[in-house]
């Protein structure tokens, strides 16, 4: 399993056994089984997983999904030459540390390696912070999306989700 370590960080791919740290000690236990699916695509070979994690605690401070191939929505994610970044995210306290950076860097260089030309991800239109962020990474905005999907959450409830976004992509370097 791929690792990359900055001193007290370890970015590598998620183990079943993380999945329960996904939930932040509650605060999105409702994608319980968005993080499940995740794993599943991971485990069939359609995306990875990675997390960073305090090597001394082994607690998880940020994580950022990739699919691969999408069946729905081939503009994110073709399996060739596109792939789609998800649920990016690093823990409040441990933002602006340069983590997102850290974590961005081992994900795209691995897209790189793997024949993947361009990253693709959406970022909240009400989000200015991580715009800025994504930009500064060289992504930039190819198309607005209505940002509206469903997922059933830890109870077996259906819930909907209304956060218009912007569509960003990225050349990968070294492809």
């Amino acid at each position: 399993m791929p690792t990359s370590n900055y001193g007290k960080i370890r970015i590598r791919h998620l183990r079943a056994e993380d999945l329960p740290d996904l939930e932040w000690e509650g605060e999105y236990t409702h994608f319980r089984r968005q993080f499940e699916l995740t794993y599943r695509d991971y485990l069939s070979g359609n995306g990875v997983p990675w997390v960073a994690e305090n090597v001394f605690s082994g607690e998880i401070l940020g994580q950022v999904f990739v699919l691969f191939e999408s069946r729905y929505r081939r503009e994110l994610a073709d399996g060739r030459g596109r792939a789609y970044m998800y649920s990016i995210r690093v823990k409040e306290q441990f933002r602006n540390l340069g983590l997102g950076n850290m974590m961005m860097d081992v994900v795209e260089a691995d897209l790189a390696e793997r024949g993947f030309t361009r990253a693709t991800l959406n970022v909240a239109q009400d989000n200015p912070d991580a715009y800025r962020f994504y930009f500064r990474r060289g992504y930039r905005i190819v198309a607005p999306e209505p940002g509206k999907w469903s997922y059933i959450d830890h109870e077996g409830i259906r819930r909907y989700v209304d956060e218009p976004a912007w569509r960003m992509e990225k050349a990968l370097k070294g492809t």
